[in-house]
């Protein structure tokens, strides 16, 4: 199988590209720097990958290229939790999915012969956030900034169907692995200074890096997987629960919250990445009978940290 990637050389798609070469796979990195992306993938470690570059709005020789794949994987997006959310910052998260996705789908449509797949990232802010709520599948959007663009993104991923090609979004979870959302936690909990974010009521819906992978391998690579499904592990925590685990996976106390002013004085309107939450369930991902080699938390912290 050949198969083109957008956001290679991130967390996730680094580990995606190691994973697909080592089962045999040809792999195209569509790559924004494709320096960076050579140094990431050298040529001696990866023989069967093709960097090729790739500006994500706009057409390019990497078009040409999409034809020769089976199958797609857009993982491109401005990172979210990044610096604070002026109006500049939250233009740029909302076009380089909306945009992005918009100029690859009609890549795709126009290929002769088409890819298969498309396997489109999402994410969990698709469905809001709330202290109570439970969230699968089937639930409604929410409505706040993140929420709508969610929305935006599956909207121009939902148009490849169009062109007879089959679609797989995947909402995902706050991914945990070497790297991430936890290589920002961990550095205050070997000072000894760790502990929850906020409140610590807000639901923290994961997933293991490892699993993420396997869920992209699985829709790749099974025809009857579609449409949208969680990627998250089918056990939530709160944040009060993620600290503690992960003190104790680290053998070190996780006694000294964060405040939320602390995190708004940060990111601004971004702190709401951390600050609140959802509890999300995989409900139709379980349906497929996925398994997870990291259903609870601290399986998966083990593994990652020890």
């Amino acid at each position: 199988m050949k198969v083109a990637i957008t956001g290679a050389t991130g967390f996730v798609g680094s580990r995606l590209v190691q994973r697909l070469h080592g089962k045999g796979h040809k792999v195209v990195v569509l790559a924004r720097n494709t320096a960076f992306a050579q140094k990431v993938f050298p040529s001696e470690a990866f023989p069967n990958l093709e960097i090729v570059a790739y500006t994500p709005n706009a057409s390019g020789s990497w078009q040409s290229v999409i034809a020769s794949c089976d199958g797609v994987v857009n993982l491109a997006g401005e990172p979210i939790a990044e610096g604070r959310w002026t109006p500049e910052r939250k233009q740029e998260i909302l076009n380089s999915r909306k945009l992005g996705t918009q100029k690859l789908v009609e890549t795709i449509a126009n290929a002769n012969p088409k890819p298969t797949v498309l396997v489109n990232a999402s994410a969990i802010g698709y469905y809001g956030t709330s202290e109570s709520a439970t969230f699968d599948e089937t639930s409604l959007s929410g409505n706040d900034f993140l929420a709508q663009v969610c929305q935006a993104w599956e909207t121009e991923a939902r148009k490849v169907k169009d062109a007879g090609v089959r679609l797989v979004i995947l909402r995902l979870g706050i991914v945990l692995g070497n790297g991430g959302a936890l290589g920002k936690m961990i550095p205050p909990f070997k000072l000894f200074a760790g502990g929850p974010i906020g409140s610590g009521r807000q639901w923290f819906s994961w997933i293991h890096v490892d699993d993420l992978v396997n869920l992209i391998l699985q829709a790749l690579t099974k025809p009857e997987i579609e449409g949208v499904y969680n990627a998250t592990a089918p056990n939530p925590v709160r944040m009060a629960d993620l600290s503690q685990t992960l003190g104790r996976v680290m053998n070190r106390p996780s006694w000294l919250p964060v405040p939320a002013f602390a995190i708004e004085a940060l990111l601004g309107d971004g702190a709401i990445v951390v600050l609140e939450g959802q509890q999300v369930l995989p409900k139709r991902t379980e349906e497929t009978g996925f398994e997870y080699k990291y259903p609870n938390l601290q399986s998966a912290l083990t593994q990652i940290l020890t």
